[in-house]
């Protein structure tokens, strides 16, 4: 492909990068298209691996048949051959009415077989049945089927170790390996990161309506040097956690917010050089999204009842003032806070008598700083979390108090 195909093949099925080694699978991919040859893909868990089967289905003579994804490793070992295969009214508890498997759905079209290592042995055996003469018997029945299917399978665990373990069947493992297609992880892709974090950081921005964050060069140079054990997944969720607790609602397009480094690190995981890859299994996946969904809502929901409370601040303030003025309420920036988490800088006038406590807020702002402080041994992340304002904030006060 040149290099304007290749571009438009990105944008066409929404991928990011220019990393070599993935511009060289999208090649393998459309190249092989055409064919009927049997293709498997490799690649950690979070890779990105379920782009390739829709490119090379798109891409073949099979394009206007249907396509299926069926993920191994989250169907039961008991029902997966009548998922696969089909069933006859009652082979067994349950099945009421006969049903069609995906390889008898998917005639004529592509099927998907993600996980594939999961895949138990007895329907190994069935599969290799299929991809050899396309023929299979569905669960309760005696009848030979025939059916006409591009198969693409992936997987994140090594094969071949899996086949020296009697895990999985040798001669299936070459016959899907015609073509191999492998993603690579995101730590081999260093260049891409920000590009991807850009991304989805605009995606939640566009969505939700805040600020779209960008990083300083302190911090992409962080986000480079993180291992990602749970790839684009991993990165995709820290994106989209960094956007909904420090990003604001727009209100002027001229605000913008910047994260460094030290706000950065709160969200990346301790690195842990023995960790192996994350390996996730389609439920957790599946569960884990929605769970990230509903706190990013929750989130979301928070900071509008923030900016309500923010208002009411405000006009409490001015009622109840006559000769001071107060600050109008702003979006807060990568620089400031809000003002109602600052009460040491508001300045106390009214002299004090001496027989009296110190009532400023400045001094009391100060004491609980330095309460904070003692606290937790100096640690100022902890601290200003205790203070409930962020940690560049109370740099910024411990500058102010010298």
């Amino acid at each position: 492909m040149t290099a304007q195909e290749l571009q438009n093949l990105k944008n066409k099925f929404d991928i990011i990068g220019n990393d070599p080694a993935l511009n060289r699978a999208l090649d393998i991919a459309v190249a092989v298209a055409p064919t009927d040859l049997t293709v498997l893909i490799t690649g950690e868990s979070g890779v990105g691996k379920e782009n390739i089967p829709k490119i090379i289905h798109q891409y073949s003579r099979r394009k206007t048949g249907k396509y299926f994804a069926v993920n191994c490793g989250a169907i039961p070992e008991g029902t997966i051959d009548s998922e696969l295969f089909g069933h006859e009214k009652g082979s067994f508890t349950g099945a009421n009415e006969m049903r069609k498997g995906y390889f008898e759905e998917a005639d004529g079209g592509t099927l998907f077989l993600d996980e594939i290592g999961e895949l138990p042995l007895a329907s190994q055996a069935k599969l290799l049945r299929v991809l050899q003469s396309g023929e299979f018997i569905r669960v309760g029945s005696s009848k030979v089927l025939k059916t006409d299917v591009r198969v693409v399978a992936a997987t994140n665990v090594n094969l071949m170790h899996a086949v020296s373990n009697g895990k999985f069947r040798e001669d299936l493992y070459y016959r899907l390996n015609a073509v191999s297609v492998r993603m690579p992880a995101l730590r081999e892709r260093k260049e891409d990161i920000y590009l991807l974090f850009r991304k989805f950081a605009s995606d939640f921005s566009e969505k939700y309506g805040v600020h779209k964050v960008t990083l300083t060069h302190d911090a992409i140079a962080l986000l480079r040097s993180y291992r990602w054990p749970g790839n684009i997944r991993q990165l995709k969720n820290i994106a989209e956690t960094v956007s909904a607790l420090e990003s604001e609602k727009i209100v002027s397009r001229s605000d913008k917010c910047e994260i460094d480094a030290d706000t950065l690190a709160g969200y990346i995981p301790k690195d842990e050089p023995n960790a192996l890859p994350a390996r996730l299994t389609w439920a957790d996946e599946t569960s884990g999204s929605g769970e990230r969904e509903a706190i990013i809502r929750m989130i979301y929901q928070m900071r509008q009842e923030i900016d309500y409370l923010k208002t009411l601040v405000a006009g409490r303030s001015e009622a109840s003032s006559v000769t001071s003025p107060v600050k109008s309420i702003a979006p807060v920036s990568a620089e400031q806070d809000a003002e109602w988490q600052e009460p040491d800088d508001v300045e106390e006038k009214d002299s004090v008598p001496g027989d009296m406590p110190d009532l400023s807020l400045h001094k009391a702002g100060e004491g609980l700083i330095r309460k904070a402080l003692e606290k937790y041994h100096g640690n100022r992340k902890l601290a200003a979390m205790e203070l409930g304002i962020s940690e560049r904030t109370l740099y910024r006060k411990l500058k102010n108090l010298d």
